[in-house]
């Protein structure tokens, strides 16, 4: 009777590495410890249940307690393997989008200040013009006044006053 060929685990289309379950592993504790090192308002935002957000407070109480804080994250790895973590990637990526986008409102009220602080009348019709809203007479005094503080090499409070003002318009 001929021998039957061993059949090669991994040819078959279900087959999953020791090695891509490791990585899998780790992925699940590395959004782990994301989720343990979050705020409290931004943990209250994620989809968690119960039993895996008792774990990630756990976690946080016990951090300096080297031994026990690595096994708790190992749990807290183990229990994400046991769910559908898309909710909570797609949770995490939303936090980061947003800090991402007010950085970059952050950047473009600055941009608008230094222009109408360095180039004049010309800038400030332009931005009215995009902002018909706006106070020209205000902008027109923060400006001046900024511009006097820097001849005297004072501290620019008519500047920051100019960014909080802009802020309130544009964010």
């Amino acid at each position: 009777m001929p021998k039957r060929p061993a059949e090669n685990p991994e040819q078959s289309d279900d087959f999953v590495s020791k090695s891509q379950k490791k990585r899998e592993m780790a992925e699940r504790q590395e959004l782990g410890t994301q989720l343990v090192n979050l705020t409290d308002s931004q943990l209250a935002k994620m989809p968690l249940d119960d039993e895996l957000r008792d774990a990630v407070l756990l976690a946080r109480k016990i951090r300096n307690k080297h031994e026990g804080y690595r096994r708790q994250l190992q749990f807290i790895g183990k229990l994400m393997r046991l769910r559908d973590i898309a909710p909570i990637e797609q949770a995490l990526n939303n936090l980061k989008n947003a800090h991402q986008q007010q950085t970059s409102i952050f950047h473009e009220i600055e941009t608008t200040r230094d222009k109408l602080l360095h180039e004049g009348e010309d800038a400030l019709q332009e931005f009215i013009e995009e902002h018909p809203h706006a106070d020209r007479q205000k902008l027109r005094q923060l400006i001046r006044l900024a511009e006097k503080q820097r001849a005297e090499q004072k501290p620019p409070v008519a500047a920051r006053q100019l960014f909080v003002y802009l802020r309130e318009l544009l964010g």
